[in-house]
C-alpha cells in the first residue's frame, strides 16, 4: 500500500506545501488503518490502488491517501475503489464522507464531482468535498429480505430502474420477490438467467415488474439487443448483475448490492445474515427518504 501511495503522489507535479503522503511509512499507514479501515486494489496480483477510510465526527468518514499506481491508471480502478470505499464506510455506520482535494489539481475535483461529491467548503490550499453515503441495512434472514423488498415497493414508480449486484447467491432474486409481492406481481418470480428477462404484470394496478438477469451478458451492447427501452419506460425494472452493463437504461436509478461477507465480521451474526447497501442516483431519488426501509427486521 505504501508503494502505491508513494508512486501515485510522487508522479504528480510538485505543490507547495508538498503532500505529506510522500512521508507515509508502513508504520504510519498501519496506525491509520488501526484507527479506521481501507480499500486495497490489486491487478493480476500487483498492487494497484489504495483508499484509507478514517473516522471523523458526527457520522462522517474521511477518505485519505486516494492513490492509483501511475502505470495502472485510466482502467476504472479509482472509480471501483470509490464505490467500494463508500459501501465500506456505510456498513461501518457512517452517513456521509468527506475528503480534501488540492486546488492545484482541478481535474481531481472534477473526478469527485462526477461521482456525486459536491464542494462543501474552501480550506487552505484546496476544498473539502462531501457526499451522502449509501444506506446500509443488516438483513438477518431470507424472509427479512423479502420484507425489505416489500417495503421498497411502495416507493417505486413507473420507469424506475434498480441495478442489483453483490455476492453470488446473496439474495438478489429474493429481494426481487419481495418487490414483486409489494407490487402485486403475477407469476412466480425466479431468476431469469436463461431467458434473460421475465415480465410480471401487477394484479393490483401497480406498474409491471420487469426482471432481467445480465449475468451471461458481457457488455451493454448485448443488453441493447434485448430491446428493453420501451418496456423500461412503462415498468419497474430490476436488473441482476447489471453493473457496468445496465447503467444506460436510466440516469435516475437505485443501485443495490447484497453482501454475505461484510468488512466488519464482528458486526454480523450467523452465516444467513446479509448486508444490503442502497445508493440513489439522479434527481428522481434526491428527495426520497429511504430510512423507513430499515423496518423492524433491520439495524
Amino acid at each position: 500500500m505504501v508503494e502505491v501511495i508513494h508512486s501515485a503522489f510522487g508522479a504528480r507535479p510538485p505543490v507547495d506545501p508538498p503532500s505529506t503522503a510522500i512521508e507515509e511509512t508502513s508504520e504510519t499507514l498501519a496506525a491509520s488503518l488501526r484507527r479506521g479501515s481501507g480499500i486495497f486494489a490489486q491487478v493480476g496480483g500487483r498492487p494497484a490502488g489504495v483508499i484509507v477510510v478514517l473516522p471523523s465526527t458526527d457520522g462522517v468518514a474521511r477518505f485519505s491517501r486516494v492513490s492509483v499506481h501511475p502505470e495502472l491508471q485510466r482502467h476504472g480502478i479509482a472509480s471501483a475503489m470509490v464505490t467500494a470505499a463508500e459501501e465500506l464506510a456505510a456498513i461501518q455506520g457512517f452517513t456521509r464522507v468527506e475528503l480534501f482535494s488540492r486546488s492545484e489539481f482541478p481535474e481531481f475535483i472534477t473526478f469527485w464531482q462526477h461521482r456525486g461529491f459536491v464542494v462543501d467548503r474552501a480550506v487552505p490550499h484546496g476544498v473539502i468535498l462531501t457526499k451522502s453515503l449509501p444506506l446500509a441495512i443488516k438483513v438477518p434472514t431470507s424472509e427479512a429480505m423479502v420484507r425489505l423488498g416489500e417495503r421498497l415497493a411502495p416507493l417505486l414508480e413507473r420507469g424506475d430502474v434498480i441495478i442489483a449486484g453483490g455476492d453470488l447467491g446473496a439474495g438478489k432474486t429474493t429481494l426481487t420477490q419481495g418487490i414483486g409481492r409489494g407490487l402485486g406481481s403475477e407469476g412466480p418470480i425466479i431468476s431469469p438467467t436463461f431467458v434473460l428477462s421475465r415480465i410480471h404484470p401487477s394484479s393490483i394496478g401497480r406498474p409491471t415488474l420487469m426482471h432481467v438477469d445480465a449475468y451471461r451478458l458481457s457488455s451493454s451492447y448485448e443488453l441493447d439487443d434485448l430491446d428493453l427501452d420501451a418496456a423500461v419506460a412503462d415498468s419497474i425494472t430490476v436488473v441482476e448483475w447489471g453493473q457496468g452493463i445496465a447503467e444506460g437504461l436510466a440516469d435516475d436509478r437505485l443501485e443495490i448490492d447484497i453482501w454475505t461477507s461484510p468488512a466488519d465480521l464482528s458486526a454480523v451474526g450467523d452465516d444467513s445474515e446479509r448486508i444490503v447497501t442502497i445508493r440513489t442516483l439522479g434527481v428522481r431519488w434526491s428527495a426520497v427518504d429511504l430510512g423507513e426501509l430499515r423496518g423492524d427486521d433491520h439495524d
